[in-house]
């Protein structure tokens, strides 16, 4: 049934005008009517229609009620679009061999069975698997920890010990004769695979120490002659478990060994969870350099606190105030947002008035003890840091009220300045309360005074001689990040051990990192849809399951997964797709359960629909090993057909080399997925017939003077992947396409290709168009190649599935020919053709159901979005529903920072205080500059290096929200006037059949610039120029509200053998200090080693 509703239109305007509501002209054709909301008064249609005739009689013009159609006849576009879909599909169909491949599969149909997956047990053997393997590097972790133990044990101290050993940082280094320098000798490096091709040496270890550290102190070598015991360990654990990456050692004496080279998480394994209030004097006499070592000291503090803790500022003076006032009164968790949100806000801090340090401790012990009360935070250790150049009042009765007997809230006090005057009164702040005390006079001294608190804080952990396992939250490997875009990544997470001689003093930590794509391995890829996708950042942290899942508005599935429960839900959803700029619209069923004697939970995600079905097929392995020896067929090279990281001889191995090997049993020791393996052997036996067909198509069209086609390609659920090329390969417009280098065209560990995934969500025998740019997807250039793909599917007993996908790769040229021969037609029979979408007075664009351009007189804007091209015919498209907007939602996103003011009228400053700010600014970045440079010499140069490339560096994680839009196929014809002040611009849309174009045709006389374009750009939510105080209210609630998480299960608050009395002052300070340059070796040094 084929229903139209017309509308009148209003008395045109000579004069153009932003329209508020568009008026339109508009007629759609679909499976059902097309109504306006408001019919129009009989009576105020006559009027409107009287004075429109008498306007238009006036202009001596007529405007008859079907001059948009002959304009543009309805008939005509039809026809062009009907021959261009059935010119398209013909020579899509007979280069793709898209028919003959639905043929085979129906051939063998009888014999064939849909398999629903099993959620659960899905879930439940992907957990199993993952335990062994988490448990296994546990293993390792502990057999270093007793090594070391051991080692330390059987060590005497010798201060005269002489011993040469291989420093990370001199190793291969030669002098000006030729010599290898001291501590440098020979040390063979190679470059491995299993280490992202790093140069290492997997037969012994190396150390790194901070530049500042004599390499030759007997601390030192006595700690590294004692450490050497360690290697043999790394080895015997690597060859034990091959999956293992970087293995490490840090010592409290300064140094960490590292196999075969590699970071590590001194902190969290030294320490137990804390809540952290920073109590910094803002007043008159922290001004100068006092202000900028005391925001110094927090940033460093700062910088020791990791996900597990929880943290709040407050700066007082003559009053208390939060250096954030959304975090008034609470703690918030010291994740990386809200530690560079503090340290943004501490670099605006300013000085004036008296500091009045009871009433900032009164504050300070109310927030910690309602957190307790009301278990909150971390549930662990708690601490004040004060900060101050001295303290005057009375503050014992503070301590008496909140802290006194039991001492529950360790004080730490930092002196800042050289003065000594209240170094007395700080430190018996520190003594009494549990805590350490120590003077920072330079800004030399602040790394090392700060983290002593860990010293302080590792006491109990230590004399209860705990080894807890520690896991990391999940962060980017540096090295291994080249790009946006690359999956040259690794996710780890680092496993940590602390360890301990047997009379109470900490040794180090060991550790060892877990890559999350060995993790993924596991997965049994073939029988699960890919869910959405972590992006991958250069200061990539773990991500909340509530960003990645946000429908899930009242977090049931990432409640139930922390509780460690074991179920399913299921919810719509909308999975972004090719950048942001599709989506498709799922319903997807979890299943999730907890890996146990692991903090972690897993989920697998199911799509309804083909997406939970598996199509299993019978074969016989002599006939589907001759067709896997094939050369135009390849696998899925990052999915686990068999097992060949395990056994040093299977490691060369690609997997379809060890799938063959399996088959014919040439190695009885590979262990395989029978039932992937016997996936692939179906699907290679019926396309096997693909190949013939494209060589013999190839053969007869190598006379052919047009060059149609560049290659057909096709791939099953099985990751089973078949290419033929139509060209020499040199004449190939995309030679990356199905290479490793463009990932979202071949199946890769997380998801299958685009092609593939558009396919599956389109009717089958309908074939889905994408443009590519021949040098890659972030060119500049235009777009010169189109890929089309459809997807065959398998019906058996009323189920679906999606047993392939095949597809050609074209040149945009040759699809831009097709076009204009085929709107040269006409429904005349005699004589010429009237019109043509050549002709000036005619706008032809295809687009696809997602809005992009295809093909346009205008080869600039291929590939643009229509609403940028033509904002007046994107409006109406959307006010008629041929186009539905979708809103999304990216809570991974980067943003550049706002400006951030604590008041109204801060930004209001005269020109003369904009100037003083700037100058003390400057005045104090180059004292600041000075005493780096002079005190920290070379070793800060790294850290300068990272403090410029931080200021350049002006992206911070936000959360935004875009647009895309969606054509709605039921709609098949749509045309309509637009009215754009004096004129009026017709447009006419076509569905193209068995695709998901559409054919657009619009009058260009008409200017129709008053119309906005429509853009699909991401704004950040709840930021704008001027943030309205509801907006301000809502974005607080949300950096507010604390979420349910998983704490650590063991706590390490006080001991009751602890030494109270050691608590810091001079004679202390140098004896810790071999502790405190082990986190400085592993941030500042290890970009050496890496380089």
């Amino acid at each position: 049934m084929v229903c139209g509703c017309s509308a009148l239109l209003p008395l045109p305007n000579p004069r153009p005008t932003m329209p508020a509501t568009p008026n339109f002209h508009a007629n759609l054709s679909s499976t059902s009517c097309w109504i306006p909301r408001q019919p129009m008064p009989v009576a105020w249609a006559f009027v409107q229609k009287t004075s429109a005739l008498l306007w238009l009689l006036l202009l001596g013009t007529s405007l008859s009620p079907t001059w948009g159609q002959a304009k543009i006849p309805l008939e005509t576009v039809k026809l062009w679009a009907d021959t261009f879909g059935g010119d398209l599909y013909s020579t899509l169909t007979k280069y793709s061999g898209s028919l003959l491949l639905q043929k085979k599969y129906k051939d063998v149909e009888s014999s064939l069975k849909i398999e629903e997956v099993d959620g659960l047990e899905l879930v439940r053997k992907f957990s199993e698997d993952m335990e062994n393997m988490l448990r296994r590097k546990v293993e390792a972790v502990q057999n270093l920890v007793e090594a070391a133990e051991e080692a330390d044990l059987n060590h005497e101290f010798n201060e005269s010990l002489v011993f040469d050993y291989y420093n990370s940082v001199l190793i291969n280094e030669r002098d000006e004769k030729g010599n290898f320098v001291e501590l440098g000798a020979e040390f063979l490096l190679e470059s491995n695979a299993h280490f992202s091709n790093l140069p290492v040496n997997t037969s012994i270890s190396s150390v790194q120490l901070p530049t500042n550290v004599y390499n030759k102190d007997p601390d030192i070598l006595n700690g590294v002659y004692m450490s050497e015991a360690l290697n043999a360990v790394f080895v015997e654990n690597f060859q034990r478990d091959p999956t293992l990456t970087w293995q490490y050692f840090g010592s409290a004496t300064g140094f960490f060994r590292i196999y075969p080279g590699k970071d590590m998480e001194y902190i969290q394994a030294a320490t137990s969870p804390k809540d952290i209030v920073i109590l910094v004097d803002v007043s008159g006499s922290m001004k100068g350099l006092r202000m900028t070592i005391a925001k110094h000291t927090i940033t460093t503090i700062l910088d020791t606190l990791g996900e597990n803790d929880f943290v709040n500022i407050i700066a007082y003076n003559d009053y208390v105030h939060y250096i954030e006032p959304c975090f008034k009164g609470i703690l918030v968790q010291a994740d990386r947002d809200n530690r560079e949100h503090f340290k943004l806000l501490v670099e605006e801090l300013m000085v004036k008035g008296v500091g009045v340090v009871d009433q900032a401790l009164r504050e300070a012990f109310q927030i910690l003890k309602q957190f307790q009360e009301a278990k909150q935070g971390s549930l662990c250790n708690q601490a004040v840091m004060l900060i101050s150049d001295g303290a005057v009042e009375d503050y014992e009765p503070v301590f008496e009220k909140y802290n006194w007997p039991d001492c529950k809230v360790r004080v730490f006090t930092y002196l800042i300045g050289r003065e000594v005057s209240f170094a007395d009164r700080m430190k018996w702040i520190a003594c009494n309360n549990k805590g350490y005390y120590t003077q920072i006079s330079t800004l030399a001294d602040t790394q090392e005074n700060v983290m002593e608190y860990l010293h302080v804080l590792s006491r109990p952990m230590v004399i209860n001689h705990d080894h807890d396992i520690i896991w990391t939250e999940a962060y980017m490997d540096s090295k291994l990040w080249t790009g946006p875009g690359s999956r040259k990544l690794g996710l780890p997470h680092s496993l940590c051990l602390s360890f301990q001689r047997s009379h109470g003093i900490l040794l180090g930590v060991v550790g060892s990192d877990v890559a999350l794509r060995e993790l993924m391995k596991l997965a049994p890829r073939y029988k699960y849809r890919e869910g959405k996708k972590l992006k991958p950042k250069p200061n990539y942290n773990s991500v909340d399951l509530s960003e990645v899942e946000w429908e899930d508005q009242a977090e049931s599935l990432r409640t139930a997964m922390i509780n460690r429960e074991t179920g399913t839900l299921s919810m719509d959803v909308k999975v972004p797709m090719d950048k942001g700029k599709r989506v498709l619209f799922l319903t997807n069923d979890y299943f999730f359960t907890d890996i146990s004697d692991t903090p972690f939970s897993l989920g697998v995600v199911l799509s309804r629909g083909h997406g939970e079905y598996i199509l299993l097929g019978n074969t016989s392995v002599e006939e589907g090993l001759h067709d896997l020896l094939h050369p135009d067929l390849a696998l899925a090279s990052d999915w686990i057909y068999c097992i060949t990281d395990i056994d040093p001889d299977h490691r060369k191995l690609s997997q379809l080399e060890a799938v063959i090997r399996f088959l014919t049993r040439e190695d009885p020791d590979l262990e395989c997925d029978e039932e992937l393996v016997r996936e692939v052997l179906f699907d290679a036996v019926v396309t096997a017939p693909m190949e013939a067909y494209w060589t013999a198509l190839a053969l007869n069209i190598s006379e052919e003077s047009e060059q149609v086609v560049d290659m057909a390609f096709l791939g099953t659920r099985a990751g089973l992947l078949r290419s033929s090329l139509f060209v020499g390969s040199e004449k190939v417009s995309d030679r990356k396409f199905l290479t490793p280098e463009d990932e979202a065209s071949v199946f890769t560990l997380d998801s299958f290709p685009l092609w593939y995934r558009q396919a599956s969500e389109h009717p089958a025998g309908s074939f889905v168009f994408n443009l590519r740019w021949a040098e890659g997807p972030e060119s500049t250039g235009a777009p010169t190649v189109v890929t089309a793909s459809t997807a065959v599917a398998v019906t058996v007993d009323k189920k679906t599935a999606i047993a392939a996908a095949v597809g050609v790769q074209m040149k945009l040229e040759f699809l831009q020919r097709k076009f204009w021969a085929a709107t040269r037609q006409c429904s005349t029979v005699d004589g010429p053709c009237t019109q043509s979408c050549e002709d000036s007075d005619l706008d032809c664009f295809v687009i696809d159901n997602n809005g992009f351009i295809l093909i346009s007189k205008r080869s600039h804007e291929t590939g643009r979005f229509l609403g940028e091209v033509d904002g007046a015919v994107m409006t109406q498209l959307l006010s008629m529903g041929v186009f539905n907007q979708v809103t999304m939602y990216d809570y991974q996103a980067m943003c550049k920072p706002s400006s951030h003011h604590h008041s109204a009228a801060q930004p209001l400053v005269s020109p003369i205080s904009a100037f003083l700010t700037a100058t003390r600014w400057l005045l104090q970045e180059l004292v600041l500059f000075l005493l780096e440079w002079s005190v920290w010499g070379s070793w800060y140069d790294r850290g300068a290096e990272a403090h410029k490339q931080k200021k350049q560096d002006q992206l911070q994680p936000c959360d935004t929200e875009y647009p895309v839009f969606v054509y709605q196929p039921a709609i098949r014809e749509a045309n309509g006037i637009i009215e754009c002040g004096p004129c009026q611009k017709v447009f006419v849309v076509q569905q193209i059949p068995n695709s998901n174009l559409l054919l657009l045709v619009t009058d260009p006389t008409c200017d129709c610039s008053i119309f906005p374009p429509v853009l699909q750009e991401a704004t950040e939510i709840l930021t704008l120029t001027v943030i309205s105080a509801h907006n301000a209210s809502v974005k607080c609630d949300r950096m507010r509200s604390q979420k349910l998480r998983r704490r650590p299960d063991s706590c390490h608050a006080f001991h009751p053998e602890e030494n109270a009395q050691d608590c810091g002052g001079a004679s202390d300070t140098s004896a810790s200090l071999p502790l405190l340059l082990l986190p400085v070796c592993v941030w500042g040094l290890l970009p050496h080693l890496l380089r």
